[in-house]
């Protein structure tokens, strides 16, 4: 591994570790649990205390900005390192952080030289909260359909010296408190960025939200009105590359909310496995109930795992230069903060009537993560995205895509057991005939069935890296291996069901096979093979419960 780290853009794990004991310091002193829960409570945006993290002392904002502009020069996975554990003490207080790197990503990926040297480095320098202003009222995630206006004002030359804008934004992070944003608004040549600045003629950012959870970040709607931006202001100095920009960070930025969701997840998991070893419930504690630990806790404890292993097996190839990983970031997305906001539900439940109770913690993480599942594009937007990409990659690959996740899994296999890796070859078999199923049948028209496909591509491909951290695990002599290949077995048996199951139902709900060819078909993926991986699944859980709950067998 620390050959592979000089490698790849980032940090070295020293220094990482300094930003993550850096981040441990702030629970003790600036982000304390009772400093946590009154600014939930009384839904305060802590400004001072931001800024302060942002000051030259802590400097929290270096990590993600280039060495070339003043920054740490971290890579992805700095970056998903460190959302995550700061997710773990308030998500609220992560919103924040996620919204100035956010509003910075369109100055990284498309700005000039001067604005980056301009606006960079005064982010560096701690003097800058920044909003991203994209979303619209109307438009919501569909950027194509926003209605903002830049309309170009001209000299007595003729010559563009800047662009009046009009229009409206919605939901913006930290828009109320933003020294500058990136604005996205429409000009003749298309979509464009630009750079506001706060206290701009015509540019009023609203009153704050009254928020469900994340309370402690600022949510603002923004009106503009014949706001002007000089020319210079213009990221990249060329109109209409705005949505060239935004997607290039697409695979980037999900990749942190889905970081972001898995530390919530394990936060509220963290919580309810404590109470779990102290609360007796008829003469023993719950941690050695079944009814507990194999409804509440184990399965998220799993899902958990297998998001973490595919968030850093894809912050890898992004640190690594891979490109284009819009699908990968939006499956990390889907898959981490749907599993997050499961886990913090479960750990309400797990507590009781304490797990209602604002001291304990568990309700404003559920609060909180609920929102991972809808900013930076919802759920549904996200199987969209997955659905449709790897439709197209499939049919084009002639089904080389799945084939080669199958093989590899079915190779794996053979060389290490108890991993599960046979089940997720099969799985990938089965999504791959499902794929051309669908295609044949005219079923990709079917919103409903591209959802349930896009479920099972993300179940297969997060397992397929989760049995390749047990392999690494396993190859490395690692202390954990043993836990790792259990937990993969594990989540292969979820996977197993998520394909099975879905392509059962696509089949026959959409009716498009008569029982006959239902039963031909399904033994053509080997359901009974897919269906028969819950063996020993209980047996299984009892040693994982043995694990977390660290139980004396």
């Amino acid at each position: 591994m620390a050959s592979e780290e000089t490698q790849l853009k980032g940090l070295d794990s020293g220094s990482q570790q300094m930003v993550l004991d850096t981040i441990a310091q702030l629970r003790k002193r600036l982000l304390t649990k009772e400093k946590i829960l009154e600014f939930d409570r009384r839904e305060i945006f802590p400004e001072e205390t931001i800024r302060e993290m942002l000051g030259p002392e802590i400097g929290l904002q270096l990590l993600m900005l280039p060495e070339a502009y003043g920054g740490m020069g971290g890579g992805a996975r700095d970056t998903c390192a460190v959302t995550r554990e700061m997710a773990k003490i308030c998500l609220g207080i992560t919103t924040a952080f996620f919204a100035l790197q956010l509003g910075a990503d369109p100055i990284l990926v498309g700005g000039t030289e001067e604005q980056k040297q301009k606006w960079l480095g005064s982010i560096a320098e701690g003097n800058a909260l920044v909003a991203y202003a994209v979303t619209e009222p109307d438009a919501g995630s569909n950027v194509v359909a926003i209605k903002t206006k830049a309309d170009p004002v001209t000299n007595a030359a003729g010559e563009i010296t800047g662009y009046r804008i009009n229009g409206s934004k919605q939901f913006i992070s930290t828009g109320l408190y933003a020294d500058f944003i990136t604005v996205l608004a429409n000009t003749p040549e298309g979509a464009t960025f630009f750079i506001m600045e706060k206290g701009t003629e015509g540019y009023t950012p609203g009153k704050g939200e009254e928020k469900h959870g994340i309370r402690a970040s600022n949510t603002s709607p923004l009106t503009f009105s014949d706001a002007f931006v000089p020319i210079e202001n213009l990221i990249g100095g060329v109109p209409g590359q705005g949505f060239k920009q935004a997607s290039k960070v697409f695979g980037y930025t999900r990749l942190m909310v889905g970081a972001m969701g898995l530390g919530g997840g394990e936060a509220a998991m963290e919580i309810a496995i404590n109470y779990a070893k102290e609360r007796i419930q008829f003469k023993a504690p719950l941690s050695e109930k079944q009814g507990y630990t194999h409804k509440l806790i184990i399965p998220n404890i799993v899902r958990l795992a297998a998001a973490e292993a595919f968030i850093e097996e894809t912050a890898i190839r992004l640190d690594s230069g891979e490109k284009d990983l819009e699908v990968e970031g939006s499956i990390a997305k889907l898959f981490a903060t749907e599993s997050a906001n499961k886990a913090a539900e479960d750990a309400i439940q797990a507590l009781g009537g304490y797990g209602y109770i604002a001291e304990y913690e568990v309700e404003k993480i559920k609060r909180d993560v609920r929102i991972t599942c809808i900013y930076e594009g919802t759920s549904e937007i996200q199987q969209n995205i997955i659905s449709m990409f790897r439709w197209k990659k499939t049919r084009k690959s002639k089904g080389g895509f799945y084939r080669a996740i199958s093989e590899e899994m079915l190779r794996l296999d053979g060389e290490m057991e108890g991993a599960g890796c046979r089940i997720y070859g099969l799985a990938a078999d089965a999504l791959n005939q499902a794929i051309d199923l669908a295609h044949e049948q005219r079923l990709t028209k079917q919103q409903y069935v591209m959802f349930a496909l896009a479920d099972m591509m993300t179940h297969v491909e997060v397992g397929a890296s989760m049995a390749r951290r047990a392999f690494a695990r396993v190859n490395n002599g690692e202390a954990d291996a043993e836990k790792v290949k259990l937990i993969s077995r594990l989540f292969a048996n979820e996977t197993a069901q998520m394909v099975s199951q879905g392509i059962l139902k696509i089949v026959m709900g959409c009716g498009a096979c008569d029982l006959d060819m239902t039963n031909n078909f399904m033994q053509q993926i080997a359901y009974t093979e897919l269906t028969a991986s819950c063996q020993n699944i209980i047996n299984d859980m009892d040693q994982l419960a043995d694990i977390v709950f660290e139980r004396v067998s």
